[in-house]
Protein backbone atom coordinates (compact mmCIF):
# COMPACT_ATOMS: atom_id res chain seq x y z
CA UNK A 1 0.00 0.00 0.00
CA UNK A 2 1.28 3.71 -0.44
CA UNK A 3 3.33 5.24 2.06
CA UNK A 4 3.21 1.76 4.49
CA UNK A 5 6.72 1.79 5.33
CA UNK A 6 9.37 4.60 6.07
CA UNK A 7 12.10 3.78 7.94
CA UNK A 8 11.83 -0.02 8.29
CA UNK A 9 13.53 -2.78 7.04
CA UNK A 10 11.95 -5.69 4.94
CA UNK A 11 13.15 -8.23 8.10
CA UNK A 12 11.36 -5.00 10.57
CA UNK A 13 7.80 -5.85 7.95
CA UNK A 14 8.31 -9.51 8.93
CA UNK A 15 8.52 -10.19 12.60
CA UNK A 16 5.93 -10.08 14.48
CA UNK A 17 4.03 -7.52 16.83
CA UNK A 18 1.85 -7.26 19.54
CA UNK A 19 -0.79 -5.09 17.32
CA UNK A 20 -1.13 -8.20 15.24
CA UNK A 21 -2.96 -10.15 17.99
CA UNK A 22 -5.73 -7.84 18.50
CA UNK A 23 -6.43 -7.28 14.24
CA UNK A 24 -7.10 -10.34 12.42
CA UNK A 25 -6.67 -9.96 9.00
CA UNK A 26 -6.39 -6.08 8.33
CA UNK A 27 -6.23 -4.16 5.88
CA UNK A 28 -3.98 -1.46 6.86
CA UNK A 29 -0.56 -2.10 7.80
CA UNK A 30 1.75 0.27 8.29
CA UNK A 31 5.51 0.20 9.86
CA UNK A 32 7.72 2.82 10.79
CA UNK A 33 11.02 3.15 12.00
CA UNK A 34 13.94 5.27 13.61
CA UNK A 35 17.25 4.55 14.82
CA UNK A 36 17.39 6.35 18.34
CA UNK A 37 21.59 6.77 19.43
CA UNK A 38 20.07 6.16 23.42
CA UNK A 39 19.94 3.46 25.38
CA UNK A 40 16.56 1.37 25.56
CA UNK A 41 15.49 2.34 28.54
CA UNK A 42 15.96 5.86 28.00
CA UNK A 43 13.62 5.35 24.97
CA UNK A 44 11.26 3.98 26.62
CA UNK A 45 10.81 6.68 28.91
CA UNK A 46 9.23 9.01 26.54
CA UNK A 47 7.31 6.07 24.30
CA UNK A 48 5.42 5.94 27.68
CA UNK A 49 4.93 9.40 28.17
CA UNK A 50 2.95 9.01 24.59
CA UNK A 51 0.24 8.78 27.76
CA UNK A 52 0.28 12.67 28.36
CA UNK A 53 0.73 13.97 24.60
CA UNK A 54 0.72 12.66 21.05
CA UNK A 55 4.64 14.12 20.31
CA UNK A 56 3.52 14.63 16.62
CA UNK A 57 2.33 18.03 15.12
CA UNK A 58 1.18 19.82 17.83
CA UNK A 59 -0.79 22.48 16.11
CA UNK A 60 -3.04 19.70 14.26
CA UNK A 61 -3.35 16.95 16.84
CA UNK A 62 -3.10 18.68 20.18
CA UNK A 63 -5.25 22.03 19.63
CA UNK A 64 -1.63 23.44 19.76
CA UNK A 65 -0.63 22.52 23.20
CA UNK A 66 2.92 21.34 23.50
CA UNK A 67 3.59 17.91 23.81
CA UNK A 68 6.16 18.14 27.32
CA UNK A 69 9.54 18.38 26.46
CA UNK A 70 10.78 17.12 29.83
CA UNK A 71 10.38 14.02 31.33
CA UNK A 72 7.34 13.44 33.93
CA UNK A 73 7.90 10.81 36.56
CA UNK A 74 5.02 8.59 35.66
CA UNK A 75 4.22 4.95 36.78
CA UNK A 76 4.85 2.42 34.03
CA UNK A 77 1.64 1.96 31.94
CA UNK A 78 -1.04 -0.91 32.06
CA UNK A 79 -3.84 -2.10 29.73
CA UNK A 80 -6.90 -0.37 29.91
CA UNK A 81 -5.35 3.03 30.96
CA UNK A 82 -6.33 5.82 28.14
CA UNK A 83 -3.42 5.50 25.49
CA UNK A 84 -2.54 9.65 25.05
CA UNK A 85 -3.99 12.76 25.43
CA UNK A 86 -4.66 15.06 22.91
CA UNK A 87 -6.66 18.56 23.31
CA UNK A 88 -6.79 17.74 26.79
CA UNK A 89 -8.79 14.61 26.34
CA UNK A 90 -7.80 11.39 27.30
CA UNK A 91 -8.15 9.13 23.98
CA UNK A 92 -8.20 5.64 23.31
CA UNK A 93 -6.72 2.49 25.49
CA UNK A 94 -3.89 0.65 26.27
CA UNK A 95 -4.35 -3.04 25.15
CA UNK A 96 -0.89 -3.99 26.79
CA UNK A 97 2.32 -3.08 27.84
CA UNK A 98 5.80 -4.82 28.68
CA UNK A 99 8.06 -2.08 29.99
CA UNK A 100 11.06 -1.52 27.91
CA UNK A 101 9.81 -3.44 25.32
CA UNK A 102 6.38 -2.50 24.01
CA UNK A 103 3.10 -0.42 24.51
CA UNK A 104 0.50 -1.39 22.33
CA UNK A 105 -2.94 0.68 22.16
CA UNK A 106 -5.95 1.69 20.21
CA UNK A 107 -7.18 4.85 19.06
CA UNK A 108 -9.47 5.54 16.33
CA UNK A 109 -10.04 2.18 15.35
CA UNK A 110 -6.44 1.69 14.86
CA UNK A 111 -3.91 -0.92 16.54
CA UNK A 112 -0.44 0.50 17.41
CA UNK A 113 2.67 -1.10 18.79
CA UNK A 114 5.63 0.73 19.42
CA UNK A 115 8.27 -1.90 19.73
CA UNK A 116 12.20 -1.38 21.15
CA UNK A 117 14.78 -3.20 19.92
CA UNK A 118 18.28 -2.94 21.10
CA UNK A 119 20.81 -2.10 18.43
CA UNK A 120 24.26 -2.50 17.97
CA UNK A 121 26.10 -0.29 20.48
CA UNK A 122 24.19 1.88 22.90
CA UNK A 123 21.19 2.44 20.36
CA UNK A 124 17.73 1.23 19.88
CA UNK A 125 15.23 0.70 16.58
CA UNK A 126 12.54 2.65 17.84
CA UNK A 127 9.26 0.32 15.66
CA UNK A 128 5.82 1.61 15.14
CA UNK A 129 3.18 -0.65 13.09
CA UNK A 130 0.42 0.28 12.47
CA UNK A 131 -2.65 -2.50 11.82
CA UNK A 132 -6.89 -1.94 10.98
CA UNK A 133 -9.90 -3.31 9.78
CA UNK A 134 -11.35 -0.93 7.69
CA UNK A 135 -12.52 -0.42 3.97
CA UNK A 136 -10.08 0.44 1.29
CA UNK A 137 -9.96 3.96 0.75
CA UNK A 138 -10.07 4.72 4.58
CA UNK A 139 -7.04 1.87 4.63
CA UNK A 140 -5.30 4.22 1.88
CA UNK A 141 -6.00 7.41 3.50
CA UNK A 142 -5.08 6.33 7.00
CA UNK A 143 -1.75 5.09 6.16
CA UNK A 144 -0.68 8.11 4.06
CA UNK A 145 -1.59 10.28 7.23
CA UNK A 146 -0.11 7.96 9.61
CA UNK A 147 2.99 8.38 7.19
CA UNK A 148 3.21 12.11 8.37
CA UNK A 149 1.83 11.95 11.57
CA UNK A 150 3.87 8.52 12.70
CA UNK A 151 7.52 9.57 11.05
CA UNK A 152 7.20 13.46 13.16
CA UNK A 153 6.06 11.38 16.17
CA UNK A 154 8.84 8.65 15.69
CA UNK A 155 11.43 11.96 14.90
CA UNK A 156 10.17 14.01 18.10
CA UNK A 157 10.64 11.00 20.52
CA UNK A 158 14.45 10.33 18.82
CA UNK A 159 15.10 14.02 19.88
CA UNK A 160 13.73 13.80 23.12
CA UNK A 161 15.26 10.50 24.15
CA UNK A 162 18.76 11.43 23.06
CA UNK A 163 19.18 14.94 24.54
CA UNK A 164 18.89 13.46 28.13
CA UNK A 165 16.66 15.51 29.57
CA UNK A 166 15.64 14.04 32.72
CA UNK A 167 12.51 14.16 35.05
CA UNK A 168 10.58 17.60 35.02
CA UNK A 169 10.77 19.90 38.42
Amino acid sequence: MLGDRWGVSDDETRRRYPCDDFVPAPNLRAWRGVTVDAPPSAVWRWVAQIRLAPYSYDWIDNLGRRSPQRLVDLPEPVAGEAFTTAGGRRRGRILSAEPGHHLTGEIMGAVLSYVLVPDAGNTTRLLLKVVMRTNPVIALGGCLGDLVMARRQLLNLKRLAESGDGPAR
